[in-house]
């Protein structure tokens, strides 16, 4: 059992890092929670964290981390709509940029040991990387939330430079499972869900042949655990190396759900990118992380929850 430390959830609200949070607690850490609530819910922060309902980008924020002083922050807090960056980038930076500077200024200021970041694989190398794309291939991300990401990631290492804070940095793969937003663009497994759910259509952009790399949210909590003790700096990957289209996880999700409704195709999204997969070979030999909850395994346990929420 590693040291209790104090540590500051961003976005804890949320699907990805409520889970997070949860893990948190269980180890036996000091934890507390800062969500706007603007896409979170408040039942899914763990009953022993301390629950704030901060903007990060408002002075309420900055002044908790100077006043509580963590060790550690875990930052998932973010705008995370593809679509709206593109449409918006402005609000984009001002969310993803903005607010992460006012964490990292505040805890250069409170000496902060750490700040794990989630940042994005999916989105920061763009559509000419090799695939599958590895942490020393170009980052160069077509979208404005992409963009911001990198953003980041950079101005993590000018806090180590300037503040000594250790950044780790976890691009990850496509999330999905239990408390996943099905009315957010990234959560197609969600959104599957709902539909069947719902009794209504899903629809599937384009041939649906397009691919991603799924990955379970357990395993994405078990690689935010072991960078909180991995004792440098890194950037690292999180994904299955596997790409998997999207045609083939409706496939799966209506025999799960005994849906009659098969696949409706409509529109290709416009500058959607059409392949996306994770090296982690890295996360492997350095953190010793690796997926463990297959797609198949992840999927069934994603449906059962989203039933059991709906009581079904």
């Amino acid at each position: 059992m590693t040291e209790p430390k104090r540590i500051l959830v961003t976005g804890g609200a949320g699907f990805i890092a409520s889970h997070v949070a949860d893990q948190l607690v269980a180890a036996g850490h000091d934890v507390a929670v800062v969500d706007n609530l603007s896409m979170g819910k408040r039942e899914y922060v763990p009953a022993a964290a301390q629950f704030y309902p901060y903007d990060i980008k408002s002075p309420e924020t900055a002044e908790l981390i100077r006043g509580w002083r963590p060790q550690v922050i875990v930052h998932h807090a973010a705008q995370m709509s593809v679509q709206v960056s593109v449409q918006d980038p402005i609000f984009d930076a001002r969310e993803n940029i903005l607010g992460s500077l006012n964490l990292l200024q505040a805890a250069a200021e409170a000496k902060v040991e750490k700040v794990i970041f989630a940042s994005t694989g999916g989105a920061i190398y763009g559509d000419d990387a090799p695939l599958p794309a590895r942490e020393t291939d170009r980052a160069r991300p077509e979208a404005p939330y992409g963009i911001a990401k990198l953003a980041v990631e950079h101005y993590l290492h000018f806090y180590q430079r300037e503040h000594g804070i250790i950044p780790i940095a976890l691009r990850y793969a496509n999330v999905y499972g239990p408390r996943q937003n099905g009315m957010g663009e990234a959560g197609v497994v969600a959104i599957f869900i709902d539909k069947f759910l719902a009794g209504q259509q899903p629809r599937i952009n384009g041939d649906g042949l397009q691919t991603r790399d799924f990955v379970f949210v357990g395993d994405i909590v078990a690689a935010n655990l072991l960078a909180l003790t991995y004792p440098q700096a890194g950037t690292f990957n999180i994904g299955t190396g596997q790409e998997t289209d999207i045609l083939t996880v409706y496939l799966k999700l209506q025999e799960l759900m005994g849906s009659p409704l098969g696949p409706v195709h409509g529109p290709a999204k416009p500058g959607e990118q059409r392949r996306s997969v994770l090296d982690s070979t890295l996360a492997r030999t350095e953190l010793g992380w690796q997926p463990r909850v297959s797609l198949a395994q992840g999927l069934a346990q994603t449906a059962a929850a989203f039933r059991e929420a709906a009581g079904r």
